[in-house]
């Protein structure tokens, strides 16, 4: 089990954050929900990773593939091509690199081009060599909460009790996780908000994260800019929601609410705003 601070559990391997971590999004992609295209080309997507971190992220988020509802998947050649520079070129600046992605391959690569986490959305399901590579390589390793791709839409995002079913599935497959030799102190668990489950789904699980964090590892929330937060802020059901890139106040408010559950870390396109919701959640619990 990792190792605790009060209520947050920190992760072997990287820097023990005296607060919830920051996580910034860089997608190298042409077709993600939030920025596809805006930093596709490599010295785009490293500037923009360490203006990142200017700006208070604590670590850095690399993809190259989209898994928004309905995307198609992208080859693995072309995938390595794109995530591989981008890890390096940041790895090189000194930046705490996570690469997000579900194939074995990418994660070796990006791992040795110095990748310090991999932060598989499929837990290790989408590809069998997953887990025996991160388990070689003693990498801290996401296990998010999945039913499949979502190519065809919102897949099997039918619950009887939500939080109750993702925990049972989270645990399962942490349990896998383990059987297949990643260290227990490695591992993060993740809700998997908007991943099969429609804005009802996302919210109770956002207001049950101790039974999520009951685990007993480190929690990752990635909230950044989903659906759920437009069909908040639309406020009726018939109302348009606003942009994927109008909601960054509404996740900076869910970063404050998962860094005062205990969250270990928030995944997030713009960082400022969170950077200070973090830090403000911090100042009230040690004000306690």
């Amino acid at each position: 089990m990792s190792k605790q601070t009060g209520r947050r559990r920190h992760l072997a391997g990287l820097t023990a954050w005296d607060r919830c971590a920051v996580m910034g999004v860089v997608n190298v992609t042409p077709d993600s929900f939030s920025d596809g295209g805006r930093f596709f080309d490599t010295t785009a997507a490293i500037k923009h990773g360490l203006d990142l971190v200017a700006e208070g992220a604590d670590l850095v988020d690399v993809g190259g593939e989209s898994t928004r509802p309905g995307a198609t998947r992208v080859d693995e050649d072309e995938e390595l091509r794109r995530v591989v520079p981008v890890v390096r070129g940041l790895a090189s600046e000194g930046v705490t690199v996570s690469v997000d992605t579900m194939r074995a391959s990418v994660a070796e690569q990006a791992l040795a081009a110095g990748a310090a986490l991999v932060n598989d959305v499929s837990g290790g399901l989408a590809d069998p060599r997953m887990i025996p590579v991160v388990a070689d390589a003693g990498a801290p390793f996401v296990v998010m909460h999945w039913r499949g791709l979502l190519e065809g839409g919102n897949v099997r995002g039918t619950y009887t009790d939500v939080v109750t079913e993702v925990v049972d599935e989270l645990h399962a497959r942490v349990e896998a996780v383990l059987d297949g030799g990643i260290a227990p102190d490695r591992i993060v668990v993740d809700p998997g908000l908007g991943f099969s489950k429609d804005a009802e789904h996302d919210l109770v699980l956002l207001a049950h994260l101790d039974r999520l964090l009951a685990l007993g590892h480190p929690l990752l929330v990635a909230a950044s800019r989903k659906r759920f937060l437009g069909r908040v802020l639309a406020g009726r059901p018939e109302a348009t929601p606003p942009p994927a890139r109008e909601r960054d106040a509404a996740t900076a408010a869910v970063s404050a609410l998962a860094a005062h559950a205990g969250a270990w870390a928030v995944r997030v396109h713009q960082v400022h705003a969170t950077a200070d919701a973090v830090r403000v959640a911090r100042a009230v619990e040690g004000a306690r």
